[in-house]
């Protein structure tokens, strides 16, 4: 019997560039004033947004992800046609078929790469990243490039303040290479499908509707376990880590999070959901960006990341900054 063959896998994977899209219009608390019963103080002692990001009509998914991927690109130093994986995560997209990360890919100037869409809400991130590191040691794919992007406005209702001071729009990706020494951790990730309903697009509907204290428990008590075995499962533990960047669902969520871990001063933590509200899965890949631009977060720094939503699903990994 003639054995199946597989190509020689990689020891590790590691991201090699980050690159973002923010759109381009600011919306303060108090623009959203003028429009729904809330005020500053009520949006900031809940949630901690100050302003956030809304796409303008050409500022579109592909739009976003093409410009998000090809800072990126541009970061890692390769050329397009070195990329053999795209995957594109988002929960916004209002056509399903056909999926635009083939178009994306295109748009990239990436020959016939392999070439899907991802939505596993607001944790799309980290599965997609996963998955493509698992695919570069299996030897599946060289190097890959992984894309948040969401317009959360084009599904948020904005007479709901509960959902409309919150939801945002924008683009981040990550560019990963095959690598002698691993710079992704194994990823820790599950869901809570009895507690799917809480995030979701009801049939018939067009706007997302969020049971927000069932989600903020949720996240607050049951997933610092989670953080806990991403760490273990790289062999590292909070002592070790130089950034926590988790979701940027909610800024009481981060603190609580940081304090739960033992996270000390010296530790960097992203809270860049202040000036940019919830991006569902490009909020990790935008925070990361801003920290290593603003100089907050160095090359080699240790990460700590954790993505969680829609689903409810969860997901963490410890990685390398390139």
């Amino acid at each position: 019997m003639t054995a199946i063959q597989l190509r020689s896998e990689a020891p590790g994977a590691r991201i090699l560039g980050f690159g973002e899209y923010r759109p381009r219009r600011r919306v303060t608390n108090d623009e959203l004033v003028q429009v729904m019963d809330t005020s500053d103080e009520w949006i900031q002692s809940r949630v901690g947004i100050a302003e956030r990001r809304w796409a303008g009509e050409d500022e579109t998914l592909v739009e976003m992800a093409t410009a998000a991927g090809g800072k990126a690109l541009a970061a890692s130093g390769l050329a397009p046609d070195e990329i053999d994986l795209v995957v594109l995560a988002s929960a916004s997209l209002r056509e399903p078929i056909p999926g635009i990360g083939p178009q994306v890919a295109h748009r990239l100037g990436i020959p016939r790469p392999g070439a899907f869409d991802l939505n596993a809400g607001c944790a799309g991130f980290c599965y997609s990243l996963g998955l493509v590191s698992d695919a570069i040691r299996a030897g599946s794919a060289r190097n890959a490039i992984v894309i948040g992007v969401e317009r959360l406005t084009d599904v948020t209702d904005m007479a709901d303040r509960s959902t409309a001071v919150i939801f945002a729009d924008g683009a981040g990706a990550a560019v990963v290479g095959a690598a002698d020494e691993p710079g992704i951790g194994p990823v820790a990730w599950g869901s809570d499908g009895d507690q799917h309903s809480a995030i979701e697009i009801a049939a018939g509907s067009s706007t997302m509707t969020m049971a927000g204290q069932t989600v903020y428990r949720w996240a607050t008590t049951k997933l610092t376990d989670t953080l806990h075995e991403a760490m273990s499962r790289a062999g590292v533990t909070a002592a070790d880590i130089d950034v926590f960047a988790p979701h940027q669902a909610n800024l009481r969520i981060v603190e609580s999070m940081t304090k739960r871990l033992g996270f000390g001063a010296d530790t960097v933590v992203a809270r860049d959901i202040v000036q940019s509200g919830n991006t569902s899965a490009a909020s990790i890949p935008l925070a990361l960006s801003a920290l290593l631009e603003s100089g907050e977060a160095r090359s080699g720094d240790l990460a700590l990341i954790l993505g969680y939503g829609a689903g409810l699903t969860f997901a963490g990994q410890v990685l390398r900054l390139p």
